[in-house]
């Protein structure tokens, strides 16, 4: 008999999750770069270069759209191969937009990833990290309550405006409170699922059961 399948959850703050889904996607999201010294043989990878021969270097000092997981890989503070840029969305002036008022925010459309893209970014030496951090941090407690309110006060309603502008965890969040609002509703109306003892409790007593008779 085939088991159900439980979707793996994205890893926390600077580490990934290799078996999450959403971190794969993230991590294929780009970021500008520079190369400070020559890259050979990927510049048919970053899309610059037909392939094969010395043209499939890229030279010193080309401007970069770089994937996540390639600059991490390529990063390397003691020797200098790539400088990354900070995306606009977390640079100081959107940093001023969040402070104000991060409910603003459409969070999809400037980056479906923002809380676990702005989490990698950490991985990276650049003096604003613990502005960014705290940025993040505090975007995430400033949306928090509206979204689980409106988790609660959506019950069967179409919900994609609600979502529209959130970003890929918010919305993980959203359908958890989605799901607990319904689970109530259907345990009030006398609906839920009979409460059993599970297999794991009935084993163990099966077992404790039998060292005592022996």
């Amino acid at each position: 008999m085939s088991e159900a399948y439980f979707p793996v959850g994205p890893g926390l703050g600077p580490e990934e999750n290799f078996l999450s889904l959403d971190d794969i996607l993230m991590s294929q999201e780009k970021l500008p770069g520079r190369a400070e010294s020559s890259l050979p043989r990927l510049a048919f990878a970053l899309g610059q270069g037909a392939g094969g021969g010395s043209g499939d270097s890229i030279p010193e000092g080309s401007k970069l759209e770089i994937p996540m997981w390639l600059a991490k890989g390529l990063h390397d503070s003691k020797r200098r191969i790539i400088s990354v840029e900070l995306p606009k969305i977390y640079k100081e002036a959107w940093r001023t937009v969040f402070s104000a008022d991060a409910n603003v925010v459409d969070l999809h459309k400037m980056g479906p990833y923002y809380y676990s893209f702005g989490s990698q970014l950490l991985n990276f030496d650049n003096p604003e990290n613990p502005e960014i951090a705290q940025t993040i941090l505090q975007t995430f407690i400033s949306r928090f309550r509206r979204i689980m309110d409106s988790s609660q006060n959506a019950y069967n309603e179409d919900t994609s405006m609600l979502v529209a502008r959130l970003d890929e965890l918010e919305r993980a969040l959203f359908r958890a409170g989605q799901k607990g609002l319904n689970d109530f509703q259907c345990w009030e109306k006398g609906q839920a699922s009979q409460i059993t003892v599970s297999s794991l409790v009935q084993n163990y007593g099966k077992r404790k059961f039998t060292d005592m008779d022996g």
